[in-house]
């Protein structure tokens, strides 16, 4: 077998799992399958019996029994592959739902930093076009895979048993097929890749369109992305033909090899018949039986490339699958008191992104109970990455970040996002209710909770006012909401819990100065009550806070009351004047 065959089938191998779980059903199926080809092919050596014997002898007493013979042949055929074709679509199905499943549940366990490198649509592409292929195969592929190699074989055995020399032709006919299906092998199947590589950046562009819609219009670049779509469609265009080719080629071969076998036969049996070495009904037996493998025969090609594209689709999926999940719960992970403080420290904290550049470099910073701490830097200084940190959507590449004197890494995911609540400075909404989106932060959340959340966030009055209040649906994205209405919702969402420590990325970027001001009032009270970590952008959101934390080049440059740095340090004086130069006048003055 050929290195790119052991690969392709190496690849395969790794569908057990999840076909074990079916393989007994799957059993069924090849046996019902095998069985209706078994009765096909049967049925040229019933018509030998019927040429050789009473149309031969001109005595037709059996002639009734072996006709009647040849009819059940015939409906048990029929009869076992509806049987075939009814049973087996559960067990592919059902390997198709695993393994999305699987697929899904792998995506959501991963770190951030793998969606951040990866396309969305190539993610897409995978668990849904690649998978439908796999379901295909399992469902169709390596049943007649199987049972038309077995077929071949039993016919060929049936053709050397019938006439030696009708089998030699037949065998002549049909060894090309080895060196045929070798050169195809190894062509198509980096075709096939290729073509879904291209389908999955095709799906990436068409999502971005779809959901950077109002961005196109609004600068008018839909007949750009337009062009890129139609380059990328040609090219995939390009690779689809290019497999047609291939294709068309093997079919061409595939399709003159059988009737140059059954030329051949028909040569060498009416010579034979002439010098009265072979009966008729030999002849027209092993010719039947040629014709019968024909489709067997014929199929290869088919079945050569949906099994070469069923390896590339596994192999894509176990691109994924084969992902570590760098970020885990403990073995025998710690519990944290049963009254949670919220005391936060940072201690040497350095972390990397794996290039062997350091975005954070020692970060020291210690975070009272019930403080308010806001974090301000210039664009790049790690002010995400370090409160990324927190509930673990990233982890440090050297020191620790602790929760009252526990290393957030000794604690389960589900103990730590308990009492972590985070607000990011983009507002995800999905596809679901009001009442879905909030209660994301904390599923045991009942109505009254989720309506307080709502107070808190200065959300309850707008989402009253929506056509089914808490029921309402909001659209993809949230998009049919406004920022500032998306931001509170994110902002309910994330103090629904009553985490004991709040990580705010930015919470106030999308509100009016009104909405502002009434959120602000709305979290100094919420603020109170829990430890927070506020990434700030703005001088309004650095008044929340209790004290300032500067970083620069990673490093905690300074930390101290608003007013206290606003006095004392030029450096963040620097820093605000590009937030709000009017602002810090006004503090200078008074």
């Amino acid at each position: 077998m050929s290195e790119q065959g052991n690969s392709t089938l190496k690849t395969l191998r790794r569908l057990w799992p999840y076909v074990r779980p079916v393989r007994a059903r799957l059993a069924v199926v090849f046996a019902a399958t095998i069985t209706a080809m078994l009765c096909g092919i049967t049925i040229p050596l019933v018509t030998q019996r019927i040429i050789d014997g009473p149309i031969t002898s001109k005595e037709t007493d059996r002639l009734p029994l072996l006709i009647a013979g040849v009819l059940v042949l015939g409906i048990g055929e029929a009869l076992l592959f509806y049987i075939r074709r009814k049973l087996v679509a559960r067990p592919a199905a059902e390997v198709e739902a695993r393994m999305r499943a699987d697929m899904y549940h792998h995506l959501q366990r991963l770190p951030v930093s793998f969606h951040d490198r990866w396309q969305s649509g190539q993610l897409l592409s995978r668990a849904t076009n690649d998978l439908v292929t796999v379901r295909r195969w399992v469902a169709f592929g390596v049943v007649f895979i199987v049972v038309n190699s077995l077929v071949v074989v039993i016919g060929m055995t049936i053709l050397a048993v019938l006439s030696p020399r009708l089998f030699l032709v037949a065998l002549a006919c049909a060894a090309p097929l080895i060196v045929i299906s070798y050169l195809f092998e190894t062509r198509f199947k980096v075709v096939a890749r290729r073509a879904q590589d291209q389908a999955g950046d095709l799906t990436t562009t068409v999502e971005e369109s779809v959901l950077g819609i109002r961005v196109l219009k609004a600068f008018g670049r839909g007949p750009e992305l337009a062009k890129k779509f139609a380059a990328q469609a040609r090219e995939l265009r390009g690779t689809e033909l290019s497999k047609v080719r291939i294709l068309a080629s093997l079919w061409a071969v595939l399709i003159a090899l059988p009737e140059l076998s059954i030329a051949g036969q028909l040569a060498v049996g009416s010579v034979s018949i002439a010098q009265s070495t072979m009966t008729v009904g030999t002849l027209v037996a092993a010719v039947t039986v040629s014709a019968y493998l024909r489709w067997p025969i014929d199929s290869i090609g088919w079945l050569l490339a949906e099994t070469n594209q069923t390896a590339s689709a596994v192999e894509r999926y176990w691109e994924v699958l084969d992902e570590p999940v760098t970020i885990t719960s403990p073995e025998t992970p710690k519990s944290l008191p049963d009254k949670v403080t919220g005391h936060v420290r940072f201690e040497g904290v350095r972390f990397s992104f794996g290039d062997g550049r350091d975005v954070l470099r020692g970060v020291d910073l210690d975070i009272r109970p019930g403080e308010t701490v806001a974090l301000v830097g210039a664009t790049g200084s790690g002010k995400t990455t370090l409160t990324a940190l927190v509930p673990r959507l990233a982890d440090v590449s050297g020191g620790r970040v602790t929760i009252d004197g526990v290393d957030v890494r000794d604690l389960s995911l589900d103990d730590l996002r308990r009492v972590v609540g985070t607000a990011f400075e983009e507002p995800v909404l999905f596809s679901a209710s009001v009442t879905e989106n909030v209660a994301l932060g904390a599923p045991d959340a009942g109505e009254e909770r989720v309506r307080e959340a709502l107070r808190v966030a200065k959300a309850e009055e707008f989402v009253e006012a929506l056509p089914w209040a808490l029921d309402t649906r909001i659209g993809e994205q949230g998009l049919s909401l406004s920022g500032g209405q998306r931001q509170r919702l994110a902002l309910a969402r994330a103090v629904v819990g009553r985490p004991a420590v709040l990580v705010l990325d930015d919470p106030l970027s999308a509100l009016d100065v009104h909405t502002e001001a009434e959120v602000e009032a709305a979290l100094r009270r919420v603020l109170r009550d829990v430890t927070a970590l506020v990434v700030a952008h703005r001088p309004s959101t650095v008044q929340l806070a209790d004290r300032v934390a500067m970083l620069v080049d990673g490093r905690i440059a300074a930390v101290g009351t608003h007013r206290n740095l606003l006095e004392h340090n030029e450096e963040y004086r620097r820093l605000l004047s590009t937030m709000d130069e009017e602002l810090i006048e006004e503090e200078v003055a008074s």
